[in-house]
């Protein structure tokens, strides 16, 4: 079994693979003042409640964003799981060659997404991560990481209304009855989702206009926690992949390991 992490701003996604197939999910709130035992005593009880033994975990492979939680969740895996994690960084091998000005500055999860959407979908493909912010990945027919946008979240804009307005109430991140809301909350609503569904649908056509290619010749695929909700309005997503990023983390497991 293969436990794969991935440690978001927001959320820590994990699942546990049993060779190429995803049996478990979980997905659970980052707090990066929780220490190593915390962690271990967190996942060795949803581990419990599912009836998986830990002890049947093979390999763990982790990939984060959070910098405080780099050193917390490896020494977890090697107290309560027994294991030396692989962590996304310099030295583990991608496949894929990344032609950012740094590498170094790329996220791991903008890394781990990339392989995942090429392995599965082929190139060139868009990847659209709906997470604490919104991410665009752009990689070429060849399987080369080209760069791509950072923007906002939904649930980031969503509460800067909130905080920043005297008047304004926190409101459920859902798709309104109509664009034209005759309510406040309708009318934050529809701001936030068909006003997010355009900036999307607009970067992507600007993504693929400086690429010199056609929508037809380009993949979108979109991954993340309002993916379902904005995939479903776009104009241009194509594909909506929940566990993107926790099969790219096997699929570079796979080619560390050989």
């Amino acid at each position: 079994m293969l436990l794969v992490i991935d440690v978001g701003n927001t959320n820590i996604v994990f699942g546990a693979y049993e060779r190429d197939k995803l049996v478990y999910d979980w997905r659970i709130s980052t707090d990066k003042e929780k220490t190593s035992d915390e962690y271990g005593l967190l996942f060795d009880q949803m581990f419990k409640y599912h009836g998986i033994d830990s002890n049947n975990v093979d390999d763990i492979i982790i990939s984060s964003v959070v910098p405080t939680l780099m050193h917390t969740l490896p020494a977890m895996s090697k107290r309560y799981f027994g294991k030396d994690p692989i962590v996304i960084g310099p030295g583990v091998k991608t496949g894929m060659n990344i032609k950012y000005d740094n590498p170094k500055e790329v996220g791991a999860d903008r890394i781990v997404n990339a392989v995942a959407a090429y392995e599965k979908y082929g190139g060139p493909v868009i990847i659209v991560d709906f997470g604490t912010a919104i991410t665009f990945c752009f990689v070429n027919k060849e399987g080369e990481y080209l760069g791509g946008i950072i923007t906002p979240g939904i649930k980031i804009a969503s509460e800067a209304l909130f905080l920043r307005t005297a008047k304004l109430p926190k409101v459920e991140i859902i798709k309104p009855d109509k664009v034209i809301s005759k309510t406040t909350i309708g009318s934050i609503q529809s701001g936030l989702v068909y006003g997010f569904t355009g900036m999307v649908d607009s970067l992507i056509e600007r993504m693929v206009k400086e690429m010199n290619h056609t929508m037809d010749e380009v993949k979108v695929v979109a991954t993340g926690g309002f993916s379902t909700l904005i995939a479903g309005e776009s104009k241009y997503i194509q594909y909506n992949d929940k566990y993107l990023t926790l099969e790219g983390l096997r699929i570079i497991y796979d080619r560390n390991s050989k």
